[in-house]
């Protein structure tokens, strides 16, 4: 941990768990994005799934990025918060009647839409509600996205995208419905993708994948490449803010546009992920004589990532120094799941009753993923630039 994250949370006492959010470096992952995209014509629509925090919404929204949602309330809470509707895509497999009219009232910019029936359901509310829905297809290139199971989304076995025997239903039912545009085709092979060799493969799937709808005569005008990006969550503090100027120049280089379509991005985790940190206290120590483990207050009710697909998050004690002898504890928390752990073997500085700990990189499918589970209390918050110096 860096000394200046470290004084920050010196100085946001508050009663544990809570969420500490970094809006400094929140601000400054933005604009770097953001210059990068800008440098190449490219849009970014923010991923609403990563985080929907009120504050960080409200950064990422003055910046200028779009929203993407995959859900209806997604939609409403991204029209809440000033995205203009101009830049908001709606994504999901399971678009409800209720969600497309929603989606359609607020004139949306595109429906990533992902099956034949979803598109003829679609047409359908457009037609009673008299409105043009713009349409992207959301294609599975079948690329390996060398991610955990759980957020792979791009190979032909998964439950997303538009499935390959029903394309040619997809293209005569845009051909033969007045009140469906074609605008372009949607990707998204998953999420924390480390291997920036995936994209370029991505990017010249993408480019087959235009060049066969346009010889059916379907004018591709946008090409959405989903998002994924993956982040440092080893080494926070070596990489807090990863590198969107090599990610989208992979796309600019190997992405071919010939009628200079749009480009579209659906970045969350790269974004926000870095700018969160739980910080929880040390309620017990105990010793079963083959292993030491930490009890802390906070849960997978406050951070699920690990129990659900044991991710990792670096763990941290606030108050360590580089001299303290190490030990290895497993951090867990208090829900009565035996999954409820953070980490197994952390190496920490000797571990006492009142400590606080810090789980880095939670910024992304933190908060947003939280439950109330055995009634636990609500989420407490502590934003950076409301700490008293």
């Amino acid at each position: 941990m860096d000394n200046s994250l470290r004084a920050k949370l010196f100085s946001s006492g508050k009663q544990t768990p809570y969420y500490f959010y970094d809006l400094e470096l929140l601000q400054n992952t933005l604009s770097l994005a953001k210059e990068q995209a800008d440098k190449r014509g490219f849009h970014v629509h923010y991923a609403l799934k990563a985080n929907c925090n009120e504050r960080v919404l409200t950064k990422i929204q003055q910046e200028g990025f779009g929203a993407d949602c995959v859900s209806g309330n997604e939609v409403l809470k991204a029209l809440d918060k000033g995205f203009p509707a101009s830049k908001i895509t709606f994504a999901g497999v399971g678009k409800s009647d209720h969600e497309i009219q929603i989606a359609l009232k607020n004139n949306i910019f595109a429906f990533n839409v992902e099956s034949a029936q979803e598109l003829e359901v679609i047409a359908h509310w457009a037609k009673a509600a008299n409105r043009i829905a713009r349409i992207s297809l959301r294609i599975n290139p079948n690329v390996d996205a060398k991610t955990h199971k759980y957020i792979t989304t791009g190979l032909d076995d998964n439950k997303f995208g538009l499935p390959a025997i029903e394309i040619d239903k997809a293209v005569e039912t845009l051909r033969a419905n007045k009140h469906l545009e074609f605008i372009g085709l949607h990707f998204h092979i998953g999420s924390q993708i480390t291997d920036l060799e995936v994209f370029k493969n991505l990017a010249l799937k993408a480019n087959q994948w235009r060049a066969w709808f346009e010889e059916q005569g379907l004018e591709v005008k946008v090409l959405n490449m989903g998002g994924g990006l993956g982040v440092s969550y080893e080494d926070p503090d070596l990489n807090p803010i990863v590198d969107f100027q090599e990610y989208f120049s992979i796309f600019d280089k190997y992405l071919e546009r010939p009628n200079r379509q749009e480009v579209h991005f659906e970045l969350g985790r790269s974004m926000v992920a870095q700018c969160g940190s739980l910080v929880t206290k040390v309620l017990y120590v105990k010793d079963n004589g083959t292993r030491k483990f930490v009890i802390v207050d906070a849960g997978m009710t406050e951070l699920l990532r690990p129990a659900l697909y044991q991710a990792f998050h670096k763990i941290e004690k606030l108050q360590s120094s580089t001299e303290e002898t190490q030990f290895k504890y497993d951090v867990v928390g208090p829900i009565c799941e035996s999954s409820d752990s953070f980490g197994e073997q952390v190496e920490l500085g000797e571990v006492e009753r009142g400590d606080l700990l810090v789980i880095r990189s939670a910024g992304a499918y933190g908060e947003v993923m939280a439950s109330n589970y055995n009634l636990r209390e609500e989420l407490r918050f502590v934003y950076n630039d409301t700490i008293e110096s």
